[in-house]
């Protein structure tokens, strides 16, 4: 698994569709050279709504670069690298093979995979089609949250190479599947919720889940 590109974005003022302006950070775009990965993501990077982006536990946003071609053939265009507003995007990496709880090693950097990727209406204003998110999450093709576990240099050509695993063995897409999809057993669900390294925002959909199964 290798970095092909590092990407950041500055803030930016966008209308939605009700011609509401919204302060967003998903317009990244590949940078040259290193870039400085600190506790709260890469140095000249920003997010716009904090309650659901940024943080310790979504510092940074990796998304595989193997989806690429199939979102060029499925959209019958092109997109450069940063397109889906991650920050890492990454050769050889899937979301049925990733645990939350993995931890890489990335430059001089140690990351830790917290969550998946959930979309919003943002990434359709991004792609320029309000349905574009649906699709996105139906695909499964999602990109996952990384916390910074040791801080350090980045840079596209890096390795991206797996130090241990999650205890768990909860995969990313997995847990997609429990929370958005048809569900599952309810002691995968139970499982995730006792993840370790699970992000303190996903742990209150995980109780609700489980509130409504036990309500059924």
């Amino acid at each position: 698994m290798q970095v092909v590109a590092v990407s950041v974005g500055a803030l930016q003022d966008v209308k939605n569709r009700r011609g509401v302006m919204l302060r967003t950070g998903i317009g990244k775009s590949p940078v040259t050279g290193r870039v400085w990965m600190g506790e709260l993501g890469l140095a000249g990077d920003a997010q716009g709504n904090l309650k659901v982006h940024g943080g310790p536990d979504g510092a940074v946003y990796l998304y595989s670069a193997d989806h690429y071609p199939l979102w060029q053939a499925e959209e019958g265009r092109t997109f450069p690298y940063g397109q889906f507003g991650e920050n890492l995007t990454v050769t050889g990496i899937r979301e049925d093979a990733v645990w939350i709880g993995d931890v890489f090693r990335v430059g001089g950097a140690e990351v830790q995979v917290t969550q998946p990727r959930i979309p919003c209406a943002t990434l359709g204003l991004r792609m320029g089609d309000a349905k574009f998110p649906d699709r996105f999450l139906a695909s499964r093709r999602n990109g996952f949250y990384l916390r910074v576990l040791q801080t350090g240099e980045v840079g596209a050509g890096d390795a991206f190479t797996r130090q241990s695993r999650g205890a768990e063995g909860m995969s990313v897409r997995e847990a997609v599947d429990l929370l958005y999809g048809e569900g599952g057993p309810r002691e995968r669900l139970e499982l995730l919720g006792r993840t370790a390294a699970l992000s303190e925002r996903w742990r209150p959909q995980v109780a609700k889940r489980l509130r409504l199964l036990a309500a059924e």
